[in-house]
């Protein structure tokens, strides 16, 4: 599955900074019962409606996120955080600080929660610069227009409808994260992703978390608020997808739960994905299911990883990695004390030389990376006319090999930045190369050379298959 298609994803909501400070706890403060947090660590991320995004970059997408930010130290922090996270940010200022959050953790537990933020009052001068940003924006570009609403003021009836108004020109849907009682403001949207509190707010009523509670009550909004579908998110019971035609349900993907913070933001950034994709709905809503079974085991506002999401979903192309993904997947192995082992080529015709070569490559370690040479490197190294099949279809090849565990693509003429990058604990070489001699051999703990199989080449095999002279 192709989740890097270039489709174009516009998010507008309450963007929101989150810092974390975590420690451990040893005593109790002798000033009042409260315990002390020897604070040893702090980052932040994304929260809000900048963490859809994320979540959706994250998931191999470029998005685009809208809203209103203060120029505050905090509003800075959070323009570095959109581009250091591969979120796009047109950003409309406001008088108002940036909202923040901060969670004091101490061991595994949360301690405490400051909130800092105003409610947003959206007057005739910022609505005029919302609507300028909107006209420039909403084009027959966009696939997917998702409002992520935290009832922090950016989410008004008029700024929802103007939204609304302007998808439906250019046949845009429009995907609604939602908050409060008052959904006359989502009206007309495409679809709506409540979870059951969300659900009971609105229909004014306690609601049983079962299937026939549920319909009961979400059927008649979907006439109410002129809306194609209802993605109700069901805790343990996972999600019920419910429209005029028909209604499914969606166990629970999750094996454990640790944390639900930002559960529904991934929910509708990966069902907003998939629909962006041209998915079924029915799919997309499972692939958003899968995400959310993932994200709920992790701790904090986190994003659910391409390759994380594609390995639960068996997706072969799990294994095609860019280097920032694998960067961060081969720092999670080293942590699990993984041995790392690290080889690279062209492999434009696979042959019997190549397997056996990275076969016993695989066998000197646990996770074995193929640093694939791209098509311009391949060119450059061995000519024109080379390679004869395409990185893309190299990748895919190689990916069916049980023993090779993930596979990047370089542009260089040499893996030198990658090896770098990645230091493996085993740099292995083909052939009859001495091992100082190896490019990257002082990133790696050690260098192997294995010897190439007689008569077996790529070269060889080209010569075969050329008529004869």
């Amino acid at each position: 599955m192709d989740l890097k298609a270039n489709k174009k994803i516009l998010i507008y909501g309450d963007i929101m900074l989150d810092k974390y400070f975590t420690g451990n706890v040893s005593r109790i403060s002798p000033e009042a019962p409260v315990p002390i947090v020897k604070v040893n660590n702090e980052h932040m991320t994304l929260g809000g409606s900048a963490n859809v995004a994320n979540n959706i970059a994250k998931l191999g997408n470029s998005p685009i996120l809208l809203g209103f930010i203060g120029k505050d130290k905090n509003g800075k922090d959070l323009v570095s955080l959109t581009e250091n996270e591969g979120v796009k940010l047109e950003s409309l200022t406001m008088t108002n600080p940036t909202i923040t959050k901060i969670r004091v953790i101490g061991g595994h537990q949360q301690i405490t929660r400051l909130d800092f933020e105003e409610s947003l009052k959206i007057d005739t001068s910022l609505f005029g610069l919302l609507e300028e940003k909107l006209s420039k924006l909403v084009n027959n570009d966009i696939s997917v227009f998702i409002i992520s609403d935290y009832l922090k003021g950016s989410c008004t009836t008029e700024s929802c409808q103007l939204i609304i108004k302007k998808c439906k020109e250019n046949s845009i849907p429009v995907i609604v994260d939602p908050k409060g009682n008052d959904w006359n403001k989502y009206n007309g949207s495409y679809m709506i992703t409540p979870n059951l509190k969300e659900l009971e707010q609105v229909s004014g009523t306690t609601i049983i978390n079962s299937d026939e509670e549920i319909k009961k009550y979400a059927l008649p909004l979907l006439n109410k608020f002129n809306i194609e579908y209802l993605l109700v998110t069901r805790s343990e019971k996972g999600m019920i997808l419910i429209s005029r035609e028909h209604t499914i349900n969606f166990p629970t993907e999750a094996k454990e739960v640790y944390d639900v913070s930002g559960a529904g933001d991934t929910v509708i950034a990966t069902v907003s994905l998939g629909i962006a994709l041209g998915m079924k709905i029915e799919d997309a809503v499972k692939m958003a299911n899968i995400a959310a079974g993932i994200v709920v085991s992790k701790f904090g506002t986190t994003p659910v990883y391409k390759d994380e999401l594609l390995t639960a979903m068996n997706d072969i192309s799990t294994k095609l990695l860019n280097r920032k993904e694998l960067i961060r997947i081969i720092d999670n192995e080293k942590k699990k004390s993984k041995k790392i082992v690290f080889t690279n080529g062209c492999f434009d015709i696979l042959h019997k030389g190549h397997l056996s070569y990275l076969r016993e490559a695989s066998k000197l370690g646990d996770i074995l990376v193929l640093g694939l040479n791209s098509d311009a490197s391949v060119k450059r190294l061995k000519g024109f006319d080379r390679p004869i099949n395409n990185e893309q279809d190299r990748a895919e090849v190689l990916s069916f090999l049980d023993f090779i565990d993930y596979i990047t693509i370089f542009d260089e003429d040499t893996p030198y930045e990658l090896i770098k990058s990645i230091s493996p604990d085993i740099l292995v070489k083909g052939g009859d190369y001495k091992a100082e001699d190896v490019v990257g051999r002082e990133f790696s703990g050690k260098v192997e050379i294995i010897q190439f199989v007689d008569g077996y080449s790529t070269t060889n095999v080209i010569s075969k298959m050329s008529p004869t002279r």
